[in-house]
């Protein structure tokens, strides 16, 4: 960005003017979205508060995990209960796609 300035100037003028970096440590970021999740491997995450707005900066391995119920999740719930496609899918959904919660649930 600034390749002539010195780093140590360079956060004395962020400081001047009010903005301060933090570098936060983690293993993983997931980022939960309705459809799907973000996943950060191995990210590198500075918080940057400029005069008491923070955010955050975020680099990292990035990968993507669909949601949703599996269709073997749902077969495995209808042979445990004996209860039709219907069924299992919602039990599924209402749990969280916790199998024992949903296979429970249908069986009592």
């Amino acid at each position: 960005m600034f390749p002539s300035i010195d780093p140590r100037k360079m956060k004395s003028m962020m400081s001047k003017m009010g903005i301060k970096q933090d570098e936060i440590p983690a293993k993983r970021v997931i980022i939960e979205q309705e459809d799907k999740d973000i996943i950060i491997e191995n990210p590198q995450i500075l918080k940057i508060d400029m005069q008491g707005n923070e955010s955050f900066q975020i680099t990292g391995e990035v990968s993507e995990e669909e949601k949703g119920i599996s269709e073997e999740d749902i077969k495995q719930v209808m042979e445990k209960t004996g209860k039709c496609e219907e069924e299992a899918r919602n039990a599924l959904e209402k749990n969280n796609g916790d199998l024992a919660e949903a296979i429970l649930e249908l069986s009592q």
